[in-house]
């Protein structure tokens, strides 16, 4: 029997959230347990503390030693992936970033010729060693133009970015943190020599066939519907990359499916008697990879609320949490925010607190006062807005 209970655990050891990676490198936990989504906040770093154990200066490490690197990937997003990966990461974004911002490019009157020679003079001025974008418009002179106040209103001030992102999902260049930290963006530009890509011949629709069977063993199951939005690739291509998996149904009648090899683990599968509790990213794989909160609640927490920019909403109707998730056992049991104003967790628990509960809090906390300093969801995510949210926690904790 699989119920809504073995359903969460499972996932959550899919996923590495009960322990059974610890120790573990940071590229294999990202092998096993899926890359890790990176907007310019601190999600890489809670996610593998929360499932390994790494502390910021090993997963820093790890990144300087290009065993992992925060690359453009499915949908054309960034994730912090493992080298396994690095090819197969900029082939699925070739679909997505480059192309998208050539359409808008030309409106613009901006040529493909254009580009390409803007993409000559970037890589000849990155012979000399790394360079800021700053830098590079300076060494790129000329072949840098301005968009005007048309292309500032699409987003797109120069020409640039075109090159710096066809050259990036091309694998000619990487992007390298300026202070080595992967919760900021501050970039440098370097020449990536061998191309990840060189001798890499993999097709789209064998691309898609390796993502997903990559995704299902992260997060299997799960439903077409959910590997498709998160691959962002239509149902004609979804269906093409699943055929060869062999994938079977839970149960009859319901559309998460599962990789034959890990059928019978999970029907015997046994739910863990102890408790698990552990602090995660808002932006977690166990979250993010199929964006279905409710089924991650346990009937009773449907409709507990979390602090949101707009105050407090029920968390069984979202796609995304507003605030980073406790979990035990694959099941959301509370919210938390760091206030580094206190250097302290704000959290609220949709269960009784326990020992073993905030002892899991006081963990994560020490964790972020020594290791990073604060916890950004994202890149503009700041102090001051955090405010409302980290008020409305300690309000629902009263």
């Amino acid at each position: 029997m699989v119920d809504a209970a073995k359903l969460r655990a499972w996932w959550s050891h899919r996923q590495g959230l009960d322990g059974r990676f610890s120790g573990m490198p940071p590229a294999r936990v990202l092998e096993e347990t899926g890359w890790a989504r990176s907007v310019g906040g601190s999600g890489p770093y809670l996610g593998l503390f929360a499932r390994c154990g790494a502390s910021r200066e090993a997963v820093d490490e790890a990144a300087a030693r290009l065993e992992i690197h925060e690359l453009p990937s499915a949908r054309g997003c960034t994730y912090v992936l493992p080298a396994s990966a690095f090819a197969l990461a900029l082939k699925l974004s070739q679909a997505f970033g480059p192309e998208a911002d050539m359409k808008v490019a030309r409106k613009l009157g901006v040529t493909d010729a254009e580009v390409d020679k803007l993409c000559k003079a970037v890589l000849d001025a990155l012979k000399e060693g790394p360079l800021d974008p700053d830098e590079l418009k300076a060494a790129t002179g000329k072949a840098v133009r301005n968009l005007g106040e048309e292309g500032k209103k699409k987003g797109m001030t120069t020409t640039l970015p075109l090159a710096l992102g066809r050259l990036q999902s091309d694998g000619e260049i990487r992007r390298v943190p300026v202070n080595g930290r992967l919760d900021q963006q501050r970039y440098r530009y370097t020449l990536w020599r061998p191309n990840p890509l060189a001798g890499f011949r993999v097709s789209t629709d064998e691309a898609n066939t390796q993502l997903a069977r990559f995704y299902f063993n992260w997060i299997g199951p799960a439903t077409v519907t959910e590997f498709q939005a998160f691959a962002a690739i239509g149902a004609k291509a979804a269906k093409a990359a699943l055929d060869s998996l062999r994938l079977k149904a839970v149960k009859n009648g319901d559309e998460r499916l599962a990789l034959p090899e890990h059928y019978d683990e999970l029907t015997d599968f046994k739910v863990p008697k102890q408790a698990q509790y552990v602090l995660t990213s808002s932006l977690d794989g166990i979250l993010l990879l199929r964006r279905s909160i409710k089924t991650l609640l346990a009937p009773e927490d449907l409709d507990n609320t979390v602090a949101g920019e707009k105050g407090r909403t029920a968390a069984g109707g979202l796609l995304d949490l507003p605030n980073h998730a406790i979990l035990d056992r694959g099941r959301l049991v509370g919210v938390w925010e760091y206030d580094p104003e206190s250097e302290s967790i704000a959290w609220a628990s949709f269960i009784r607190p326990n020992p073993d509960l905030e002892d899991a809090v006081r963990k994560m906390e020490d964790y972020v006062r020594s290791d990073l300093g604060d916890v950004r969801a994202f890149s503009l995510d700041s102090v001051k807005s955090r405010k409302p949210r980290i008020e409305a926690l300690r309000t629902m904790n009263r």
